[in-house]
């Protein structure tokens, strides 16, 4: 490695051709007449419209993505709108249910409430119908047992001779 960097600082010839033209030159004038055929077919135009239309197209793409961005915000608050809305009407609707509940709790209370008294009333009403019943009972035996006794009382005692003493008795009483 070392040799060749002696022989580049040597400063060694190139080889020429046509005596005069150096490997170098001909690159040089080979880049020229490349450059020229670009410039004469217009490629750097056509190559600055083609960056163009890319360019373009990709702003375009952006300001799609842009407005689908905005789109896509205003669908979620949209929804999250919905779903505040949603999750008010759900407990709106969990306490309605809950009053309702309670509602019908204390109804069925005061109405069990109601049903026992009636019951007990009616049971009452019923006991004392039936006590008045046997009272009856009771009192229609005795007075029959009485009479029965007092008819058999009156027939063993009483006999005609008495019983014209009864009527005399009370004839002198209705006069006098």
């Amino acid at each position: 490695m070392a040799d060749f960097l002696m022989i580049m600082a040597e400063g060694a010839a190139e080889p020429a051709s046509f005596g005069i033209l150096t490997a170098t030159t001909w690159v040089s004038i080979a880049m020229a007449i490349f450059i020229a055929i670009l410039l004469w077919k217009k490629v750097p135009t056509m190559v600055a419209g083609m960056l163009d239309n890319k360019i373009a197209e990709i702003s375009k793409q952006l300001k799609e993505a842009e407005q689908l961005r905005l789109d896509a915000e205003s669908l979620k608050a949209e929804y999250e709108a919905k779903l505040a809305d949603a999750a008010k009407e759900a407990d709106e609707m969990r306490v309605r249910a809950d009053a309702e509940a309670e509602a019908l709790v204390t109804k069925a209370k005061a109405d069990a409430t109601a049903l026992i008294a009636r019951r007990k009333q009616m049971a009452e009403d019923r006991i004392a119908a039936a006590e008045a019943g046997a009272l009856a009972e009771v009192r229609a035996a005795a007075a029959k047992a009485a009479t029965e006794a007092a008819a058999k009382l009156i027939a063993d005692k009483h006999d005609a001779a008495a019983d014209k003493a009864l009527v005399d008795q009370a004839i002198a009483g209705v006069k006098g």
